[in-house]
């Protein structure tokens, strides 16, 4: 039923989510770092893209033959001539049935100021002779009407980068919050060099060793008879429980803080036994939680048993 019902909201989110966003707001708000959030949800992004080449757009990355792909653009619209032409290239958008939303990025005066100063950057609207802060509230006034049609307007005055992902991904993904994360589970041998790569390590030496077992030694984790002998071992069982329930709290707050790849890595001495079973485990549970997993065994192509070989694995 718990999965029936996420499919639900999956379904749900998936058709309240729009062809194409138009990005706009204050200069120096966050409209790059929010672009760079639709391009890694999969979206087709353009900067700085004249409202009038919208509808262009949309036609030519597929939105309107049923591909399923979406468009999102930050447009510049600081001139009273571009108000007009994103009405009718909004309108253009509805007469096609391609669905739309206008997100809107402000802040408040006095944090822009300090964005500039700290960036040594000029205000684009600033003319010779005049100040920053006077080229933000001419800015501000130009871009009352825009903020007023807008479909959602977020302040990022007070706002983390990671608040601002977050926040944007909740309202324009069409996948459940888990699947906004990919999760690379892989095991790995300790004496073939530790990952620099992971992100989460869980090293499971201490778990009995099929190694010593004439009949298992030239199998790997993959086989039956191996992940049977470590997943069924009571010290197994225990450490499965109490991992399980670290990735329940672990994984939330990477997905919460905007993580977009989580690698967890699983060890052992020779990467052959002990770790591939693990992260097979560990790769059914994630994927039975909704997660976006992948799988991999790094070291098991290097395994080459020999009969009596000294390594134990």
């Amino acid at each position: 039923m718990a999965d029936e019902n996420k499919s639900l909201r999956t379904a749900a989110r998936a058709d309240r989510i729009s062809d194409v966003v138009v990005i706009t707001g204050m200069s120096g708000s966050g409209r790059t770092q929010a672009l760079h959030v639709f391009e890694d949800m999969g979206y087709y992004c353009i900067d700085n893209l004249p409202p009038g080449l919208i509808l262009q757009l949309s036609h030519i990355v597929g939105i309107n033959n049923g591909v399923g792909r979406h468009l999102a653009v930050t447009c510049d619209l600081r001139s009273q001539g571009l108000f007009d032409e994103l009405d009718g290239a909004l309108a253009d958008l509805a007469n096609h049935d391609i669905s739309y939303k206008v997100l809107f990025l402000d802040c408040a005066d006095d944090v822009l100021y300090r964005r500039y100063d700290e960036n040594r950057r000029r205000h684009p609207l600033q003319v010779s002779g005049e100040t920053v802060e006077h080229a933000i509230e001419r800015e501000r006034k130009q871009l009352v009407s825009v903020r007023a049609r807008a479909d959602l307007v977020i302040d990022t005055s007070r706002m983390r980068t990671a608040t601002l992902r977050a926040r944007i991904r909740r309202s324009f993904s069409e996948l459940a919050e888990e699947q906004l994360m990919d999760v690379n589970v892989f095991s790995f041998g300790f004496k073939h060099g530790l990952p620099v790569e992971a992100d989460l390590m869980m090293d499971v030496r201490f778990l009995p060793n099929p190694f010593y077992d004439p009949e298992m030694r030239n199998l790997t984790g993959n086989d039956e008879k191996v992940a049977r002998y470590v997943l069924e071992h009571p010290t197994t069982k225990k450490f499965m429980d109490a991992w399980e329930r670290l990735l329940d709290v672990v994984l939330p707050g990477y997905v919460a803080e905007g993580k977009p790849v989580l690698s967890i890595a699983i060890g052992c001495t020779g990467g052959q036994h002990r770790s591939v079973a693990i992260a097979n485990a560990t790769a059914d549970y994630l994927k039975g939680r909704g997660y976006r997993v992948a799988l991999s065994h790094r070291d098991l192509a290097l395994v080459v048993p020999r009969h009596g070989e000294s390594d134990a694995n």
